[in-house]
């Protein structure tokens, strides 16, 4: 199956382009494709609904504070993708015991079965974007991605050079 790509506003990449625009492309492809997949696949799930699920799958009993602390989108927005995916039974609420205002979220079992099922994609799109490359190329690229990402969490730690 041959997956097209939305060709907006790229051109032929040169060396001189930088690393974070040719990250930001390979990003651009890769969410192009999931969303393809989200879109076409049987959970009608939007490319946010699956990073909420995400969300959740990894912190099981999370808040909709903390899901609004660790990404950062507004409140309002957060409430109604969670109020979607609890009215599709994707999601599920408990009061939490210590403070009766916030509720607990947990997937449910349709919800862990979606999650899986965008896991399994996920693996196939690095599958994907990996192939022909040695596990030491693997290794290197990884490890000059986290460097560029660590540089980049150091930019507010050092005076700005001119």
């Amino acid at each position: 199956m041959r997956i097209s790509v939305d060709n907006v506003n790229q051109s032929a990449r040169k060396t001189d382009e930088g690393v974070l625009e040719i990250v930001h492309h390979v990003m651009h492809q890769y969410r192009a494709m999931q969303f393809r997949v989200l879109r076409d696949g049987p959970h009608d799930i939007t490319h946010m609904d699956s990073k909420v699920l995400g969300f959740f799958g990894r912190n099981p009993g999370a808040t909709q504070s903390d899901l609004a602390q660790h990404s950062g989108r507004d409140k309002a927005q957060l409430a109604r993708l969670i109020k979607g995916l609890r009215d599709r039974g994707l999601l599920d609420g408990e009061p939490d015991p210590s403070d009766r205002r916030n509720t607990r979220l947990t997937l449910t079992d349709a919800g862990q079965a979606v999650r899986r099922a965008l896991q399994q994609q996920g693996k196939r799109l690095n599958a994907t974007a990996v192939a022909g490359m040695s596990t030491a190329e693997r290794d290197q690229l990884v490890a000059l991605l986290q460097r560029v990402s660590q540089n980049l969490s150091n930019v507010g730690d050092e005076p700005a050079k001119k």
